[in-house]
């Protein structure tokens, strides 16, 4: 491992750092540090934010998206009504990958009202939306099947994944549509990522699942597959590639966080142990999120 990891451990309704050691130095919530009136249930993702000093999570089940202030582990800021959901100013219908962009707004795949939405950080309005609110089929920049990952790129375009025939597209926030796919032999399509050398990599949400990497034009480059045994994964919902060439996920019904080695497909780090759940030190309750610290981050 080359940095700590961010983990969403969803069922036990909390984020923690993690360090390569597997040693926890941030968690949230801790006692305390919810403040009356606030609820934070289902964190389904958690991503570092770029300005160095916040959490951005999301939580799919409550329909709510919280910035958690790194520092003083307080939520500074909130889009959604918890535990509410709809398609009106200030709600959610299923958030899936909340993110930071660089100038402080935050998108993301709002699943079940089928769009890709920009929030503008101060005023809470919707800046920029991608497909139709409630029109659930592929045809992008229309429409959207089910959007459940919106990864933002280098060059300020969305990677867009969508459950809905394994669709995996990226549009720039214009509309503008540069390409769209399919992941080939994918049930269930979660939270694509642009490698880069430009290939795609993505995991099935399934029993066993999959990691694929997969060109732009859909060609398998790698696949990781195993059907049985302590390699077989149970719903993946995210995969990164850490710079060294392996391969982090959250594989969240086996309760563990792994890195895989694609030159020999062997596990070669773990958080959690398997198939077992629990919320003591090395223990997790599916989860559902992660992301690699930035060397630089919070300096």
């Amino acid at each position: 491992m080359p940095a700590n990891l961010l983990i969403a451990d969803r069922a036990n309704n909390r984020v923690i750092e993690v360090t390569p050691d597997r040693k926890i130095v941030w968690e949230f919530p801790r006692p305390g540090d919810l403040q009356p009136g606030q609820r934070f249930r289902w964190p389904d993702d958690a991503f570092y934010a770029p300005d160095g000093k916040s959490i951005v999570i999301n939580e799919e089940e409550s329909h709510a998206i919280v910035l958690v202030d790194y520092a003083s582990h307080r939520i500074v800021w909130q889009y959604g009504v918890s535990e509410h959901f709809g398609y009106a100013k200030g709600y959610l219908n299923g958030p899936d990958d909340a993110y930071m962009w660089p100038d402080g707004n935050i998108g993301v795949a709002d699943i079940r009202n089928c769009r890709v939405i920009l929030i503008d950080h101060d005023t809470k309005a919707i800046k920029a939306q991608l497909g139709r609110t409630g029109y659930c089929a592929h045809n992008p920049p229309k429409s959207f099947g089910l959007p459940n990952g919106d990864t933002p790129l280098a060059n300020g375009h969305v990677l867009i994944t969508e459950i809905l025939g394994a669709w995996v597209s990226e549009v720039g926030w214009d509309g503008t549509v540069y390409w769209t796919t399919r992941a080939p032999g994918i049930k269930y399509p979660s939270d694509a990522q642009m490698l880069p050398d430009g290939n795609i990599l993505l995991v099935d949400y399934s029993r066993p699942g999959q990691i694929l990497i997969m060109t732009q034009q859909g060609q398998p480059v790698w696949r990781y597959a195993p059907r049985f045994g302590p390699g077989m994964l149970d719903h993946p919902s995210l995969a990164i590639e850490l710079g060294n060439g392996l391969i982090a996920l959250n594989d969240d019904f086996r309760n563990r966080v792994i890195v895989i080695d694609p030159k020999t497909d062997k596990i070669v780090w773990q958080y959690g142990v398997d198939d077992r759940r629990g919320r003591t030190d090395g223990l997790l309750w599916i989860p559902d999120g992660i992301d690699l610290k930035p060397p630089t981050w919070g300096e």
